[in-house]
């Protein structure tokens, strides 16, 4: 009995087909030729107008899904490997950019962090308290030292333009720094051979040292300074201000003090973590909570020296 045949013209190509020749007393079944139909021009003709048209729509998805990328994916710049050489540089994750601040708005020190300072401040109260960099929370501690002087020093016009001060104890002054990040590791070389960047040298308006800031308000330097925060400028890229010059000028003025707390915030990068070492010394760190370092520094105004040398050798 010849096998049943379906009828499906739309799903058969253009050419006849016939089965393989057999002889009579193999042949069980009819030959059958499927010739071409007028489904088969259509479905031809349906192919070559659709192709087109799916190539074009998974092209557009394909520039969409980049463009979704290009626009949700964050820079997060190594700044160590721009700003020091192989021999000092640490793991990448070592470095983090997660904590970057680009408005007044967002906030730039956690809880735990925030209460230490203010712990910090309320046992020095009233005290002569300066900022490098300024933020919201900050100005909150100006209350906390009531009756002491808060000077805050900050360069991004924005933040200068947005918070205000309320209180007839605390100023706030425009900035300028014009050393970037990237410039890191070439000022550390600077300092650690020129003798006009030694603690002794001070902060002459002659000095020669790169890292002296000698262009700060006068109130800056006429005051004995009982706990310095350096949380400025941004140094949150190799572009960007870094704070190498902030942190040697609150070691300077530190050693000029009787005995003043320098507060480095954001030591989870790497600048702010050596420059921390080098100039406010490891033995000096009394304190510390999440991103947050506390150094306290006694008049050492006369040394030629920051820190002790301990032969400590630096591997990878």
């Amino acid at each position: 009995m010849p096998s049943e045949v379906v009828d499906c013209h739309s799903l058969v190509p253009s050419e006849s087909f016939s089965p393989p020749s057999v002889s009579p007393s193999q042949q069980s079944y009819p030959s059958v030729s499927f010739k071409n139909s007028r489904g088969s021009k259509s479905m031809s003709y349906t192919r070559n107008k659709i192709l087109p048209v799916l190539v074009l729509i998974l092209s557009s998805l394909s520039i969409l899904r980049l463009v979704r990328i290009a626009l949700t994916t964050t820079y997060t710049s190594p700044l160590l490997a721009i700003a020091l050489p192989p021999k000092l540089q640490r793991p990448k994750s070592g470095f983090s950019g997660k904590h970057s601040r680009t408005s007044a708005n967002e906030a730039a020190i956690l809880e735990k962090e925030f209460k230490l300072l203010s712990n910090l401040i309320a046992e020095k109260a009233p005290c002569n308290l300066l900022f490098f960099g300024i933020e919201s929370q900050y100005l909150n501690l100006s209350a906390v030292n009531d009756g002491g002087k808060n000077v805050f020093l900050e360069d991004d016009p924005y933040k200068l333009s947005t918070l205000k001060v309320n209180s007839k104890h605390t100023r706030m002054y425009k900035v300028g720094y014009k050393h970037h990040a990237e410039k890191a590791y070439k000022l550390l070389k600077h300092a650690r051979g020129n003798k006009s960047c030694a603690p002794d040298s001070g902060l002459r308006n002659s000095s020669k040292c790169k890292l002296a800031l000698t262009d700060l308000p006068r109130e800056v330097y006429e005051v004995k300074w009982d706990v310095v925060v350096v949380d400025g400028p941004r140094g949150d890229s190799p572009q960007a201000p870094g704070r190498m010059a902030t942190i040697y000028t609150a070691a300077i003025m530190a050693r000029e003090g009787n005995t003043t707390d320098v507060v480095v915030h954001d030591t989870d990068r790497m600048i702010e973590k050596w420059y921390s070492w080098e100039f406010l010394c490891d033995e000096n760190l009394i304190s510390s909570k999440g991103k947050l370092w506390i150094f306290r520094i006694r008049n050492e105004k006369n040394s030629t020296r920051f820190c002790p040398d301990k032969g400590i050798v630096i591997q990878q």
